[in-house]
């Protein structure tokens, strides 16, 4: 029986780059297929900020963060929330990366090149008790270098492939149908795109100019999830977080479609967890797009006043960084799909960041003196861009001036002063107070407890209405898609499994195609720095076991 290669992986993101490198290390002949140009090589993770979720590593030690793996466990399985019969095989998988991350992962990638910004960050930070969602500790490593500096190792190991005869690189090859020989799913085919020059991120077409059959031992599919398909979203959007947004931001391009996961279902895969999906609450509209409704994700500190349509103030603890989902389930109930952050010039200085590669110039090109030049600065650039640009954000002097602007800017009228108002002032009554009853308050002491946080993230604590502190800011937050934490089930060596719980033979799958592996390994939740890390673990697993399996 004649082979084009002994694997076939379809998605050139981060988990197909890794999952190739591997079968190049087996020596195995790979044919690389993907639907957009070269130029968009790396996928996703190319646009991302980076963070990788560790255990107790060098950079948690040095900032005195105490950090085990039984932590950590802890709490993983207090945020997903594994409650089903079909989440069997992600909590295996849980366990395993919790396992990875606390061993092998940093000295691996370490091994090729990565490097890390010295200071953790601490994303999703909770606020239930010991047993619910959140990050205990510090956790998020950021990339020196963010999702380019994460891709490139991997995508230099691939094209070491190609220069060995090893690796055949196919884009513009867009997948329609998986079919089997004889039980074993071998053929892949689909359209040979016309050839794009569009610019990474931005439509590259969908005229075809011919077909394409291509055979192989074993498949992988590694072709990401449907955040940039906004039908989809809104199809397996879940009852519990009640009726879609009418208005919906992309964190993802639109190539993002979730198409091939409905091609591996109806070549008999096992298609998981639809409903269980990671969307943020604190979106905005990019002021200077590459996709269509692209938004970017504001990574905030913990003392901006978090305001719904109305001007109420959100409940405890829907505090900024502490429950993406709880806080994107309450605000689902309260019959609007925007929300609001208050604060001045001195927060948004120190802790407004902006997820992504392109927000994060210095980050991105390895710059320490860029590092440096951000610590220094009032406001750092590319957040003075949304504010002097961005169609969400209103700054103005008084608080009368800044309720009208955020009025003008939703067009409903839904604000008055007064309530505004009395939410700030209230809580700038609380600030000073040692003996605090406000959360939130307690919340932004804490933080400054940690070196990391004090250091460049969270504010002194004063009142928001100081005009010392500078003008007032109010920011428009909107839902933004970004990833789906469902997929398809896969065993630990990532092989798919038909719905019956047996494996699908020649059939794998990584990254987010498979949920990070398993068909959800998060569960209901994430803890942040955990889906490019489940990219590279699902990837590699995919890529071994692929690789060991052919022949």
């Amino acid at each position: 029986m004649t082979y084009d290669a002994d694997v076939i992986v379809i998605g050139a993101g981060l988990a197909g780059l890794v999952a190739t490198a591997e079968l190049v290390d087996a020596g195995r002949k790979v044919i690389l297929l993907d639907q957009e140009p070269e130029q968009s090589i790396g996928g996703q993770a190319h646009w991302s900020f980076g963070g990788l979720f560790f255990v107790d590593s060098p950079e948690q030690r040095r900032m005195r963060i105490k950090d085990t793996r039984e932590l950590a466990l802890q709490d993983w399985a207090g945020t997903a929330g594994f409650d089903r019969e079909e989440d069997a095989w992600p909590r295996r998988w849980a366990e395993a990366y919790v396992d990875f991350a606390a061993g092998e992962k940093r000295p691996w990638l370490h091994a090729q090149g990565v490097r890390f910004f010295p200071v953790v960050g601490w994303a999703e930070r909770g606020g239930y008790d010991a047993n619910g969602h959140g990050n205990s500790v510090p956790r998020f490593h950021i990339t020196w270098g963010t999702g380019p500096g994460l891709v490139a190792p991997f995508e230099r190991r691939v094209r070491a492939g190609v220069a060995r005869g090893l690796v055949q690189l196919k884009f513009r090859h867009r997948v329609t149908g998986l079919a089997r020989t004889g039980g074993t799913l071998d053929t892949v085919t689909g359209e040979i795109l016309t050839p794009s020059d569009a610019v990474r991120g931005t439509a590259s077409g969908r005229g075809s100019t011919g077909e394409f059959s291509l055979r192989a031992q074993a498949v992988i599919v590694t072709s990401g999830g449907i955040g940039g398909n906004h039908d989809l979203v809104r199809k397996q959007w879940p009852a519990r977080l009640g009726t879609p947004p009418e208005r919906l931001l992309s964190g993802v391009p639109a190539h993002v479609d979730g198409l091939m996961l409905g091609i591996a279902e109806e070549a008999g895969a096992s298609h998981i967890n639809k409903d269980r999906m990671w969307h943020y609450t604190e979106g905005i509209e990019n002021w200077n797009p590459i996709w269509s409704r692209h938004g970017i994700r504001i990574l905030p500190g913990p003392s901006s006043l978090w305001l719904d349509a109305t001007g109420k103030r959100l409940p405890v603890p829907l505090f900024p960084g502490f429950d993406t989902l709880g806080t994107l389930d309450h605000i689902m109930k309260t019959g609007h799909d925007h929300t609001w952050f208050v604060l001045n010039q001195r927060i948004i200085g120190r802790e407004f960041g902006l997820s992504g590669s392109e927000q994060n110039p210095d980050l991105t090109g390895k710059s320490v003196r860029g590092v440096i030049d951000r610590a220094r600065q009032a406001v750092p650039g590319p957040v003075k861009a949304f504010m002097d640009n961005g169609a969400d954000f209103v700054v103005e002097k008084d608080l009368a001036a800044l309720v009208r602007g955020m009025n003008a800017v939703t067009k409903e009228g839904l604000l008055d002063e007064e309530t505004v108002r009395r939410e700030i002032v209230a809580r700038d009554r609380e600030i000073a107070n040692p003996f605090t009853k406000d959360l939130q308050v307690t919340a932004i002491h804490g933080a400054r407890k940690y070196l990391g946080d004090k250091l460049i993230r969270t504010a002194a604590p004063h009142r928001i209405l100081d005009p010392a502190a500078g003008p007032l800011i109010a920011v428009r937050l909107s839902i933004l898609t970004r990833k789906s934490l469902g997929g398809l089930e896969t065993d630990l060596s990532s092989r798919v499994l038909t719905e019956t719980g047996e494996p699908l033979p020649g059939l794998y799958a990584a990254g987010e195609a498979a949920g990070f592996g398993g068909g959800g390994v998060h569960g209901y939740r994430a803890l942040e720095g955990t889906f490019l890390g489940g990219c590279i673990f699902s990837g590699r697993a995919a890529g071994r076991a692929a690789g060991r399996a052919v022949g």
